[in-house]
């Protein structure tokens, strides 16, 4: 009994390490140095379709700003509505305190006149 609890042990490392590994070849990793050669030896092909830039300047704009939109790091749902909050209630304030303003400045000149 205590033979069985001991490979029950051992099989658990290895069935964890299975499941981390996933889908994953054994052996050797032929990603690093392999696909490599492959890569460079297609990029002539590659570099005429869809990743190539192109020579006409509106395109490569339009091009140029996807790509840069790809990088951007956008807000949260939760980030976007607390941050238009506070851009709306300042705008109202400053609102407010700019009318009062006019207003005192317009009694004033009426004084004055």
């Amino acid at each position: 009994m205590a033979r069985k609890q001991a490979t029950q042990v051992k099989e658990k490392p290895e069935k964890a390490e299975k499941e981390a590994r996933g889908n994953r070849p054994r052996g050797r990793d032929r990603s690093a140095s392999s696909s490599g050669r492959r890569r460079s030896a297609s990029s002539g092909r590659d570099s005429q379709r869809k990743g190539a830039k192109s020579n006409n300047p509106v395109i490569r704009y339009f091009q140029d700003t996807g790509e840069e939109l790809r990088k951007v790091t956008w807000p949260t749902q939760n980030e976007t509505i607390r941050l238009s909050v506070i851009v709306l209630g300042t705008t109202v304030a400053f609102a407010i305190f700019l009318g009062l303003l006019d207003l005192l400045f317009q009694q004033l000149v009426g004084l004055l006149v």
